[in-house]
């Protein structure tokens, strides 16, 4: 194992990564003998690193909680992990700010590490980054204040209503109280989704705000109740596919709602699915009644091709026209000739 530090040092990595560590496991591990353990064990806790002792049969020794220790041991494996996750957590915009206009708590932390390591460990990861290729651009960067986000998440953890000051898309600035049920992230964003009693004293409404765009948040006294069966991503999904846009889209499709989301997940469109008769399999295809809302049409007309399902658009009349106008399209392409050149002529 090497000389007596090194062995420290080792033993300090092991009760890091958290549990109750027996005196067997650690002399095991150490190539030591218990006695000698327990001896290692008391050089750190000479270092002010608070060792508890934990008594029973099923005892040993393991780090206070909550201690934040110097330094920091990362073996080649978890150095490469976090350094990836914070790469592309910062691509997907799911890292928090540190308040400064060019830099993120990820990319802050990234730059601690890395300057850390040993040269030998840096090399190798400074391989797999340069590297590495992404098939997609990064995302717009959209990330909540540290304080916000603990302030939300402290709040849906313990049921308490908070106030939150809002700055609406369109500018628009609120102040208003919001019985949070739970964060969630999509597309490179966070949310929180919860009811707010001042449009409702009774049971409140659904409504789904962007952290990022919440200046401050403020727990207020009290408690609440979330609903039962609470599922706070399917809040989120259900309320982009009922925003309000400017076309609203109402179809009936034939099949089942697998093949339907293969195509039009919940973020985009709505499925009311009827009760099946009894005895009847409820993955049978049937028609399916689905509502989304758009800004443009145009998009549309290709993925419904891409459903190869049978379906009839009860509206807007303009998505007949460009689904007929697609379909057109398409068939006089197939019936050109092979050659290229004479497309068109």
């Amino acid at each position: 194992m090497g000389r007596p530090t090194s062995r420290v040092l080792t033993l300090l990595e092991l009760l890091q990564s958290g549990g109750i560590r027996t005196v067997a496991e650690l002399a095991d591990r150490l190539g030591v003998d218990g006695r000698t353990v327990r001896r290692y064990v008391d050089h750190l806790v000479d270092l002010d690193i608070p060792v508890e002792a934990v008594r029973g049969r099923y005892g040993g020794y393991r780090l206070a909680p909550g201690y934040r220790l110097p330094p920091l041991m990362l073996n080649d494996d978890e150095a490469l992990a976090v350094l990836l996750g914070l790469v592309a957590g910062r691509r997907a915009g799911l890292l928090t700010a540190t308040g400064t206009a060019t830099e993120t708590a990820g990319e802050t932390a990234a730059a601690k590490i890395r300057r850390a390591l040993p040269e030998r460990l840096a090399r190798r990861l400074d391989t797999v980054l340069e590297s590495l290729a992404f098939t997609a651009e990064p995302g717009e960067a959209a990330t909540p204040e540290t304080g916000v986000l603990l302030a939300v998440a402290d709040a849906v953890r313990h049921r308490r209503p908070i106030s939150i000051r809002y700055t609406a898309r369109d500018g628009r600035r609120s102040e208003r109280t919001l019985h949070p049920y739970g964060i969630v992230t999509h597309a490179g964003r966070w949310y929180v989704t919860g009811a707010d009693p001042e449009i409702d004293p009774g049971t409140g409404q659904d409504r789904t705000f962007r952290l990022d765009r919440i200046a401050d948040a403020r727990p207020l006294p009290g408690s609440f109740e979330p609903p039962a069966g609470l599922d706070p991503a399917q809040r989120v999904l259900s309320g982009f596919a009922k925003a309000a846009y400017r076309y609203e889209v109402t179809l009936r499709i034939h099949g089942t709602v697998e093949q339907i989301r293969a195509r039009l997940p919940a973020s985009v469109a709505s499925i009311e699915e009827p009760v099946p008769e009894e005895g009847t399999d409820p993955h049978t295809e049937r028609w399916l009644h689905v509502e989304l809302r758009a800004e443009r049409l145009d998009w549309l007309p290709p993925v419904l091709a891409s459903l190869d399902r049978p379906f009839v658009i009860e509206r807007p009349d303009e998505l007949r026209g460009l689904v007929i106008a697609l379909a057109d399209r398409l068939a006089a392409s197939a019936r050109q000739a092979r050659d290229p050149d004479r497309i068109g002529g």
